[in-house]
């Protein structure tokens, strides 16, 4: 089942069609081309056999951005599996605003090649709000489990996620139940707490993008764009809501990118005794993805990029 979105995986990523260099981000008037970005992303989706998250629709999902399907994920099994494996689910970033495609096909593309099963997550963007995209990947870790039989896989699952992909990954992986046994609908029964949470240059809310982003945090008003309010920006702050529950972590980023993101998430699973890896890496920009030169960057960095490899070695080590 899903056989053939592996075959068109590596069409989309041959072609590089969700790849789009990020001198042509904005309009003339400098604006962000959201629009174009949106156009991007869906036609590479309406290509694949997906899986949407509610077969009913999701809750609280009206329509309002015509660009914005149904969230859902594109399954791609593992090639040649010879026995049931974890999944990876891949989430894109772009500011909550856009949806950065090297960071999601390409990304899901690398971990299939190296033996995993990943499904690429639609989450939903402005102007659904934080907590409607954090639903859409609790409810992808849920359905993919409630589905195990059926796709051929085993319950673990690892979130993955760059740039806003990684801040909902990490905020997936400190803010999770075990599942409603007396839910009406079966597939709330399943446990949306991931087994492993990867992060790609992810920010968060004590520390930030480069020239001060987050200034004073937790003060009287958000300080983040990202977020609507105060107790907002505390919620979706992965840095002050780990637990002895919460699991375990891998982080990369570079120097060049403010790596006080992942000092600050290190330091907080340390203080609770969460096992996490990391890797900061010299040089790179925001937004490399694999740093194989498949990014809106054009960046090729070899050196960077063996975070793929290591982060597949540390997967296997986590039993996906």
């Amino acid at each position: 089942m899903y056989e053939q979105n592996a075959v068109t995986l590596d069409a989309v990523c041959a072609e590089r069609s969700v790849i789009r260099h990020v001198s042509k981000h904005r309009n003339p008037d400098g604006t962000m081309d959201i629009a174009g970005n949106l156009k991007i992303w869906n036609d590479a989706l309406s290509r694949f056999d997906q899986m949407l998250l509610w077969e009913d629709g999701a809750p609280g999902y009206d329509g309002r951005d015509p660009l914005q399907p149904q969230p859902s994920l594109i399954f791609v099994p593992a090639p040649g599996q010879e026995h049931p494996r974890g999944t990876v689910i891949v989430a894109h970033g772009g500011g909550f605003s856009t949806r950065t495609g090297c960071e999601g096909f390409h990304a899901a593309q690398f971990f299939s090649k190296a033996g995993f099963n990943t499904a690429i997550l639609t989450y939903r963007l402005k102007p659904y709000s934080r907590y409607d995209a954090l639903a859409d990947m609790q409810r992808a870790v849920r359905l993919l489990r409630f589905r195990k039989n059926e796709l051929g896989i085993t319950d673990r699952i690892a979130v993955m996620g760059f740039s806003a992909g990684g801040m909902l990954g990490s905020n997936c992986a400190t803010h999770f139940d075990f599942g409603d046994a007396n839910a009406a609908d079966p597939v709330e029964r399943m446990s949306c707490r991931p087994d492993a949470a990867v992060l790609g240059y992810a920010a968060f809310a004590t520390c930030g993008l480069p020239a001060g982003l987050f200034v004073d945090p937790f003060g009287e008003k958000p300080s983040s764009p990202f977020v609507a309010s105060k107790e907002e920006q505390v919620y979706f702050a992965p840095e002050v809501n780990i637990t002895r529950q919460t699991p375990p972590f891998f982080i990369w980023q570079t120097n060049s990118d403010d790596p006080r993101n992942s000092f600050v998430l290190g330091q907080a699973l340390t203080a609770v005794g969460i096992p996490f890896e990391m890797h900061l890496f010299p040089e790179g920009a925001h937004g490399l993805a694999m740093a194989d030169g498949c990014n809106d960057l054009a960046m090729d960095l070899p050196h960077v990029a063996q975070w793929g490899t290591l982060c597949a070695q540390w997967l296997e080590q986590q039993g996906l």
